[in-house]
Parts: C-alpha cells; sequence; structure tokens
C-alpha cells in the first residue's frame, strides 16, 4: 500500500488537495468518489507521476516530489512518532497515525512515504534516508543507532527535545533581531529620502543667491544630486555585487578563506565560533548518549557545523582520535574551540561522563552566544540612533549655516 496525492472538486466545485492511502490509483480515485470528491488529479506520492485524470484540465501538476520538513513540523512528528512506539504501537501503524495527525500536507505526503518504505522491509534509517533534506545525518544516525538498541522511542524521544529547543533558540534570535534591523532600514530610508526629496526643495532657495555657500551645505547638495541622479545605479550596482559575492562563495577556495576572515572579526568571529561549538557540543553528546561510535559522531557532529575551517579541524580531530589521541588533546591541537569546551571534555573523558560533560558545555556555549549576541544587538539600538540622529544634525546644519550668514550680511 502506498501514498497518493490528490487534487479533487468537492460537491461545491472547489479545489480540495490532500494524501489518502491505496494498492493503486484506481483504488484512491474509487476512495474519492466514495467520499463524493470528482478526482482531477491523482500522484503517486513516492515517484510523484501525476496523471490528469480531467479532460478539461491542463495535465500540469505542482506536486512536490520532495517535500522537505523543518522546525516545528520535524519536531511535533518526532515527539508524535515517539510516544506512539514508546506505547507499544508497531513502527508502520505508529507512522501511519502520525501522518493522519499531520496537519501540513508535506508532513503527511513524508510520513506516508516512510511507510511505503517500512512496509518494503527497509528499515526506519534507511526510508528516512529517501529525505535527506528533511532528516539529516545526526538524526538518521540516532535512528539507525536506536533501531539497533531497541530503544527507537526514547532515542526519537531524545531527538524531539534537541529540534525543538534548536527552533525554540532560532526563534528567540531571529525576534531579538528584529527590532533593531528594523530600525536600522528605517533610519536608512528617512536620511535617505530627506536627501532625495526634501533637500532639493531647500537647496533652491539658495540658488539664486551670489554668495559663496559654506562647504557643508556644498557636500550637502553635492550628495543629495549623487543620490538623485545615480542612487537607483548604486541600489542595482549593491544588488549585482551581492549577487557575484554569493557566487564566488561557492568556490570552495574562497568560501574557506572567507570562513577564515569570519573567524578574524572581533564580535562576529566570536558568535560564528560560540554557535559552531555549542552545535558541535550538543550533537556530540547527543550521538554518543545514544550508541554512536565516537568516531562516527565526529564526522557527523563537523558536518554540522557551518563554518569550513572549523569543520576541517573535526576532521582532523576525527583523524586524530582514529590514530589513538585522547579527544581533549585532539581539540586543544586544533585551537579553534572554547577552552572551557576542551576543558569540559577532558573531565569527561577522564570521569567517563563525556556526553554528560559535553551536554553541559553545549548549554554554557548556548548561554554564553545569547549573552554576546543580546549584548551586541542591544548596542545596535542606541548606535543607530545616535546615526541617525546626527545625520540629521548634519542635514540641518547645511541648510542653517547660509541663512545664519544671510541674516548677519542683512544686520
Amino acid at each position: 500500500m502506498g501514498a497518493y496525492s490528490y487534487r479533487a472538486l468537492n460537491e461545491s466545485g472547489k479545489t480540495v488537495k490532500g494524501i489518502l492511502e491505496g494498492d493503486s490509483e484506481r483504488q484512491v480515485r474509487a476512495q474519492l468518489r466514495a467520499k463524493k470528491l470528482k478526482p482531477l488529479e491523482v500522484a503517486d506520492a513516492g515517484n510523484a507521476k501525476v496523471r490528469n485524470t480531467s479532460k478539461s484540465g491542463s495535465g500540469f501538476s505542482l506536486f512536490s516530489p520532495t517535500p522537505k520538513l523543518k522546525g516545528r513540523d520535524l519536531s511535533l512528528v518526532t515527539r508524535q512518532l515517539a510516544s506512539l512506539l514508546s506505547s507499544g504501537l508497531p513502527l508502520d501503524e505508529a507512522l501511519q497515525a502520525t501522518a493522519k495527525q499531520a496537519q501540513k500536507p508535506a508532513a503527511k505526503q513524508v510520513m506516508l512515504q516512510i511507510r511505503t518504505k517500512v512496509l518494503e522491509g527497509f528499515s526506519l534509517a534507511q526510508a528516512l534516508g529517501e529525505h535527506p533534506g528533511s532528516f539529516d545525518d545526526m538524526y538518521r544516525a540516532m535512528v539507525k543507532a536506536g533501531e539497533s538498541s531497541g530503544y527507537l522511542g526514547p532515542v526519537l524521544e531524545r531527538l524531539s527535545e534537541h529540534t525543538l529547543n534548536s527552533q525554540q533558540l532560532k526563534s528567540r534570535l531571529k525576534t531579538a533581531m528584529i527590532y533593531p534591523i528594523v530600525l536600522l532600514v528605517m533610519s536608512l530610508a528617512v536620511i535617505i529620502g530627506l536627501m532625495a526629496f526634501v533637500v532639493p526643495d531647500l537647496v533652491n532657495l539658495f540658488a539664486h543667491s551670489q554668495r559663496e555657500l559654506p562647504g557643508l551645505t556644498r557636500a550637502l547638495i553635492a550628495t543629495s544630486d549623487f543620490i538623485v541622479g545615480y542612487g537607483i545605479w548604486v541600489l542595482a550596482a549593491a544588488v549585482g555585487a551581492a549577487y557575484g559575492l554569493k557566487q564566488m562563495l561557492k568556490n570552495p577556495a574562497r568560501q574557506r578563506r572567507w570562513h577564515q576572515i569570519q573567524l578574524k572579526l572581533p564580535v562576529i568571529g566570536n558568535v560564528v565560533n560560540q554557535s559552531n561549538s555549542a552545535r558541535f557540543a550538543s550533537t556530540l553528546s547527543l550521538l554518543m548518549s545514544s550508541g554512536v561510535p565516537l568516531l562516527q559522531a565526529l564526522k557527523i557532529a563537523g558536518q554540522v557545523m557551518t563554518n569550513r575551517v572549523l569543520q576541517e579541524a573535526c576532521e582532523d580531530i576525527a583523524a586524530q582520535v582514529h590514530e589513538g589521541t585522547a579527544l581533549h588533546r585532539a581539540m586543544e591541537k586544533a585551537n579553534c574551540f572554547p577552552p572551557l569546551l576542551v576543558q569540559m571534555v577532558a573531565s569527561g573523558e577522564t570521569n567517563g561522563t563525556l556526553p554528560v560533560q559535553l551536554e553541559h558545555a553545549a548549554k554554557d556555549q548556548q548561554r554564553e552566544l545569547e549573552m554576546v549576541l543580546s549584548v551586541s544587538l542591544g548596542l545596535m539600538e542606541p548606535a543607530t540612533i545616535v546615526l541617525m540622529g546626527g545625520a540629521v544634525l548634519v542635514i540641518v546644519l547645511a541648510i542653517l549655516q547660509p541663512i545664519f550668514e544671510m541674516n548677519q550680511m542683512v544686520g
């Protein structure tokens, strides 16, 4: 029995979409007709082979062959599946129940596709491998370890907590960044608006004056003329430069060089290092506590890091550990991880509590990262206000200065 996407008309003539299970497209159409729905399109959700069953249709479908789960959807699906498995429900029934409870069509389609693979004899980890966009290497490795040890339910429970915590952290950071970014954008928009629309009208007051204008006023007029005449081209050039830089960074060598520069920047480097270190420690702790061997866990933990330089450092660490070097020695030699993290790893190796120490280290790194970001964003707000106030002050002085000089002459 497989999963099929469908598009049909209800009794009111409205188009409805959804996912159904069936042995064939014909059976799915029969199910739709039994529900008083007129099928328009039916697609194998696993292969995305769409057939138009309506003569008036266009024969074109926008069904996605590879739906993706991210953030809260992934955490919710994982938690539901963990609860169902812990209650003793067989895997295929748990997958089917999770699909029925899913509110979003993408989640329903993914879970039904996974169930189809499981019914064909694949393991859950192998079935998840068909959806790398939804389930990353860490997720699949933990599921594989859970299946091997017979503790799939508890492992999925850990995974759901991990995905939920990661999503909550991202949400907090995004929420904290909204206000200062909006404030900065609005400030720049106000300044550019003044220079492009207000200043030219005020400058016309001095057009018939025979006196030489003050230097500040001349600079303001030149800036205003430049924004009016070339502002749109500057904006287009900036967008083009950003796009070109994005394309250039697709080259591995250039990307590595840029990541090196990131780590050396005053504030950004600290943020990048802290975030990647926290992700590394959290992933490694989660994998090891779920029964994944250290070498495999190190390789996967290195892949979840976003900085190429740190990824290469993790590969070197894994190679050294494979040769017999202690993990904390290899991390200390790499010289790219916070000293506290290295010290806690050394303590964990000594006491035999490495996963626990890594979890504590990850939480410490996350707290420090949030503190650094909150301080940085907190400083950004008054700095933006001062910038805007200073720019407006310069504009006002540049306009008032020639007026004052005219009044002095009349006086």
